[in-house]
């Protein structure tokens, strides 16, 4: 994913963290860091989620799908495997 893609998702994770109605972002957020993730390592694991999620919502050409979101913000934190992407992952350009 382009540093520049990743940063214009973390400003879309910074408007859910300040919304009412994404609430589930920020419980993520906090669950993260409670985990040991610095803050900013835990928005780029939110942020890569709503990548992917959008990633799929142009390729299938549907809706944004917010329980498949919240499904993969449930499974954070990602597991760092020296930097290679797993084989389930889907590069985002």
């Amino acid at each position: 994913m382009s540093d520049d893609l990743l940063s214009h998702l973390i400003e879309a994770v910074d408007q859910q963290l300040a919304s009412p109605g994404t609430k589930y972002v920020a419980k993520t957020l906090d669950r993260l860091v409670k985990a040991g993730l610095d803050e900013t390592e835990a928005k780029t694991q939110i942020a890569i989620c709503l990548g992917e999620e959008m990633d799929q919502v142009l390729r299938k050409r549907r809706g944004f799908d917010e329980k498949s979101y919240r499904a993969a913000l449930d499974e954070l934190p990602m597991e760092d495997d020296g930097g290679e992407p797993d084989e389930n992952s889907k590069e985002i350009s």
